[in-house]
Order: structure tokens, then C-alpha cells, then sequence
């Protein structure tokens, strides 16, 4: 089961996704609200954070969730403040009850990861790509945008068409057709 637990918060974050099962593991930790609170509602223990890049409005509530669940935090880049494990390209972590493959998906942030269950057909795509053909924005420190590009591509050619679920460093999760939404973000990165 998986929770956006920052679902409805009227603050600037990102998505805050409870991948539950026998590993409970947050997907980032969104800033500026009460995800402590939030996620106890849900379980009494994390097995883990996984970040999907260190920009501000997904680790904001990094120290909090640290100091509640006393968890190891996972990211590409183990020197930046708070990660603790590196996530290397192509190697595995678990989340709920699936193994997920570690996509190193630079063009946003140099740090950024998607990760991709094959089975079930579930995508993390932090903020590479969203709903309708977003993309990340490429205007921030370490942003470009022919390397957003070069990820995108990337993705397409690691997710299956088949693909399940989608869930987006914001907006909405994508559970129609989100082969589709990549297919359509690799199009309008190259119009812009």
C-alpha cells in the first residue's frame, strides 16, 4: 500500500509517499507540516527513508522523521546533510513488500533517483517527470535541461509500457496510462 501522507497539506512540500508492507519506507519527507503526526497515524516504526533528491521541499522534514523513528535515510549522494547510505544506479532497495531498481536520473538536481518496481509496475519519479507531460524544472543550481532530457530517455527505456502507478514529487499519482505521461514529458522537455 502506498500513502501520500502529505496529501492535502496547504504548505509549500513535496509528496510524502508510506510505502507500506513488510518494510516500511518513506519516500521523501516533504517539509512544512507535521509528517511525524501524519505517519504515526499510519505505523508505529519506519525501516527506512528513501530520498529521491535533497532539494528543500523533500527533506524540510528530514531531522524530524529521524529523530522520531531513529531511521536510516537513503539517497544518491551520501555527503549531503542527513543521508546516511548511498543508492547507487542499478542497485536495489526495498520498499513494502517489492524490490525496487535505483535509476540515477540527473537534470533537476544532480542527486536525483527514480525508483521502479517492475512487478507491481510502480514508478517513483521524484520530480523527473508528472501528470500530463511536466517535467522537472532545469532553472535551479545543478538544473539542465539536455541532461532532464537524456533521463527522461532513460526512464522510457527502463519502465516497462505496461507501467501501474506513477507517483510524482508533486501533483497527483498518475494511475491511468503513466507510460503514457513519461512518453509525453520526454516531448514537451525538447519543445521548451
Amino acid at each position: 500500500m502506498i500513502t501520500n501522507v502529505a496529501a492535502g497539506v496547504q504548505a509549500f512540500t513535496s509528496n510524502a509517499f508510506l510505502v507500506d508492507g513488510s518494510r516500511h519506507v518513506l519516500v521523501d519527507t516533504g517539509a512544512n507540516f507535521d509528517v511525524v503526526s501524519t505517519l504515526r497515524e499510519h505505523v508505529t516504526d519506519l525501516d527506512a527513508v528513501v530520498v529521491t533528491h535533497t532539494h528543500p521541499d523533500h527533506v524540510g522534514n528530514l531531522e524530524a522523521v529521524t529523530d522520531a523513528f531513529d531511521v536510516e535515510v537513503w539517497g544518491f549522494d551520501p555527503t549531503a546533510d542527513g543521508i546516511g547510505h548511498r543508492l547507487r544506479d542499478g542497485e536495489t532497495v526495498a520498499m513494502g513488500d517489492h524490490t525496487y531498481e535505483v535509476l540515477h536520473t540527473p537534470g533537476h538536481k544532480d542527486d536525483h533517483v527514480c525508483c521502479y518496481a517492475r512487478t507491481p509496475g510502480v514508478l517513483f519519479a521524484g520530480d523527473l517527470v508528472f501528470q500530463n507531460g511536466s517535467f522537472g524544472r532545469t532553472d535551479l543550481p545543478e538544473g539542465d535541461r539536455q541532461t532532464l532530457i537524456e533521463s527522461i530517455d532513460r526512464l522510457l527505456a527502463a519502465v516497462d509500457p505496461d507501467l501501474a502507478e506513477m507517483h510524482t514529487g508533486h501533483g497527483p499519482s498518475v494511475t491511468t496510462d503513466p507510460y503514457r505521461h513519461v512518453e509525453l514529458a520526454a516531448q514537451m522537455a525538447r519543445r521548451v
